[in-house]
């Protein structure tokens, strides 16, 4: 992501941004990173309703929706801060995994990934001063713990119960129950 040139001048106009250059490239990632969540998550999803697993398949979807709602909360603060949102290519997740046990493994993973990213965002944000990024970077320290647990508590679930016929079909509808916003 090249936002050199939005730093130049733009018609022969200075163009200042609000928000450090270091800063909004780490954001503009960010953003990125949110998108190819909801991308894990559809895919994740999408093998789930195949295996006719909708529980599982319905909890992924709205995890989906979170995580682009994550972006955009991102992208939002980046715009009210006078920056320019880059947008770049989302890249392709896998699409099939062996096991229940393995997606919410990968998920969890991924969380744990997403929260070393936020934690890097809030470093670059205190050594920057930033107070508008670290105001709004603690909702997403704070949504992270959410996030970890979440997919934590559904692949212990997995765990204790295990992947054979009833015990799956018991914790794929109660994952069916999650609450639709």
């Amino acid at each position: 992501m090249n936002i050199d040139r939005y730093y130049g001048s733009n018609m022969n106009t200075e163009v200042i941004y609000m928000i450090g250059k270091k800063m909004l490239e780490a954001l503009n990632k960010q953003v990125n990173e949110e998108l190819y969540s909801s991308y894990l998550y559809l895919a994740m999803s999408a093998d789930f309703a195949d295996k006719n697993l909708e529980g599982f398949a319905s909890w992924l979807r709205i995890q989906a929706k979170e995580e682009v709602a994550h972006a955009m909360k991102i992208y939002g603060h980046i715009q009210e801060r006078g920056g320019k949102v880059i947008l770049d290519a989302v890249g392709k997740p896998p699409h099939i995994w062996k096991t229940a046990e393995k997606a919410f493994q990968d998920a969890y993973d991924h969380e744990r990934h997403i929260t070393a990213r936020i934690n890097e965002l809030m470093e670059l944000a205190v050594k920057e001063k930033d107070y508008p990024t670290i105001v709004m970077l603690q909702w997403f320290v704070k949504e992270q713990v959410e996030e970890e647990a979440s997919a934590e508590a559904v692949l212990n679930k997995i765990k204790l119960l295990g992947e054979e016929g009833r015990h799956l079909y018991i914790l794929d509808r109660e994952m069916g129950k999650r609450e639709k916003d």
